[in-house]
């Protein structure tokens, strides 16, 4: 199905190659297209990309900052994925992290995004960060403990808008998505379900200049559901603005 989604994908060209991508976390068969649209961006980086840091929302525990996993694996139907040791010691330096298996458990934002992963990439480790409240500032903190040079790439997974009709939903996506583009670190919970890890990567984004391209958008009437009540899914590139800015 992964790879399905990935040999379907419609090429972009960005300026220069992506730091970061935003990627949806729904089934895959609601936003797997989506998903693979920012991906494919990476693909021909195989040998390049040796660490994943990879941060979503907390659905289902209350959190105060991040928390990182006690695990030293995550185990899917395509194999294991190392955590990385060394990044994970070096984020829990900061006090606003915790190591804690609970938040991750029973959370698909993080799982949902392995497969891919494993498809894309030959040999990498994983720093997974799980986001409950947290500034921008605070995030993109974290992020700068981890964000490394071209053999790392950053991750934020998030939905867009939850249960609003087809037309309501494409409506306020449109609105989030100008915020996104624009590098506006003030999203709600409202217009994404993981607003607290975009925000902190359009913070870091800010701060590196670099710039943020729109790569796919759609819902899951667009997919696989009915439109009465539709999720929203988007995928965004983040780069420098050509080959030879600083990243």
């Amino acid at each position: 199905m992964v790879s399905g989604y990935l040999r379907q994908v419609s090429e972009v060209a960005l300026p220069s190659p992506a730091k970061a991508l935003i990627v949806p976390h729904a089934g895959y068969i609601y936003s797997g297209a989506t998903a693979a649209a920012a991906y494919a961006l990476v693909a021909t980086r195989r040998s390049q990309i040796r660490r994943i840091v990879l941060i979503g929302p907390s659905h289902r525990v209350y959190l105060r900052g991040g928390a990182v996993p006690r695990a030293d694996a995550f185990a899917t139907p395509l194999g294991s994925v190392r955590v990385d040791t060394g990044l994970k010691a070096g984020l829990l330096q900061n006090p606003d992290v915790i190591e804690s298996d609970a938040p991750h458990a029973l959370e698909h934002s993080l799982e949902v995004q392995l497969p891919f992963l494993q498809m894309l990439f030959d040999d990498f480790t994983l720093l997974p960060l799980v986001l409950g409240f947290a500034s921008a500032a605070e995030v993109a903190s974290m992020l700068d403990a981890a964000w490394g040079a071209d053999d790392t790439l950053v991750l934020s997974s998030s939905d867009l808008s939850h249960y609003h009709s087809y037309e309501t939903a494409r409506r306020i996506d449109a609105a989030t998505s100008d915020a996104i583009l624009r590098q506006q670190p003030t999203l709600s919970g409202d217009q994404a379900c993981g607003a607290v890890g975009i925000n902190g990567l359009l913070q870091a984004t800010r701060q590196r200049a670099l710039h943020v391209t729109e790569i796919a958008r759609c819902n899951s009437g667009d997919t696989a559901g009915d439109r009465s009540r539709v999720v929203g899914y988007g995928a965004y590139a983040i780069h420098a603005a050509r080959p030879d800015a600083a990243s």
